[in-house]
């Protein structure tokens, strides 16, 4: 009796999340899952990306790869915690099929890559290729633990050199200190502008709050990036392994 009120616990809790962070059931499984290799040179090929700096507008990110970033936030507690995301892009949508955490030293202030970690990040790609996941690296993660989604300039600099030699590369940035005080995934999800480019937006892309020691951080450097419209899918498979 005590497993089935558990077991009826985690599945309440289960279901809040996915309706507190508004997680879409996808049914075409196949379609949404499917890597097409041809498809995806075109694009890299194409570099549509290269004449429109705004050109990715939206971001899809598959549960698991959600609860894996989330759950590796928390575990760094004060400490920044860095992975690295797999995926695929599709017109001006990027989509977040998996992600992994990466063996890096975090700081209060700052996320140490250390070349192991590359290195662990290469071995990764190619080992996951042999056991038939061939989306390829489409971005990095990283928490803000209590201070909000956004690029500090570190991250800016950072983000600028992966999209000029791993295109196309997405910046996410989880804060698991208000994820874990709201109930809601508190996500952000960034590409950066070419150096000297002036955005017609002048205003930030949302109203958070910055605390005091970081406000001149984000002030410096919150007009050369921008925000994705992010949204949450899973499918049956993903129902099983939640």
């Amino acid at each position: 009796m005590a497993g089935t009120s558990s077991d009826s616990q985690r599945t309440i809790g289960q279901k809040t999340w996915e309706l507190q962070n508004k997680i879409e059931t996808i049914n075409s499984v196949d379609e949404i899952y499917r890597y097409d290799k041809q498809q995806q040179q075109d694009i890299l090929k194409a570099k549509p990306w290269d004449k429109d700096p705004n050109f990715f507008k939206d971001i899809k990110i598959s549960a698991l790869a959600l609860l894996k970033m989330v759950m590796h936030a928390r575990s760094g507690g004060t400490l920044e915690v860095m992975g690295l995301l797999l995926g695929k892009v599709d017109g001006n949508t990027m989509f977040v099929m998996d992600s992994f955490a990466l063996p890096v030293e975090g700081t209060e202030t700052r996320v140490n890559a250390q070349a192991q970690a590359y290195e662990y990040m290469s071995s990764y790609i190619t080992s996951a290729k042999l056991v038939g996941r061939e989306e390829n690296a489409i971005g990095w993660y990283h928490s803000h633990p209590g201070y909000g989604c956004w690029l500090s300039g570190i991250d800016v600099s950072t983000q600028m050199t992966n999209q000029s030699y791993q295109e196309p590369f997405v910046a996410i940035v989880i804060d698991p200190v208000r994820t874990i005080s709201s109930g809601k995934v508190c996500l952000g999800a960034f590409r950066t502008y070419p150096k000297g480019y002036k955005s017609q937006n002048d205003e930030p892309s949302e109203y958070q709050t910055i605390p005091l020691n970081k406000i001149e951080d984000f002030g410096v450097h919150c007009k050369q990036y921008y925000s994705l419209e992010v949204t949450y899918f899973k499918s049956a498979l993903d129902r099983r392994l939640l």
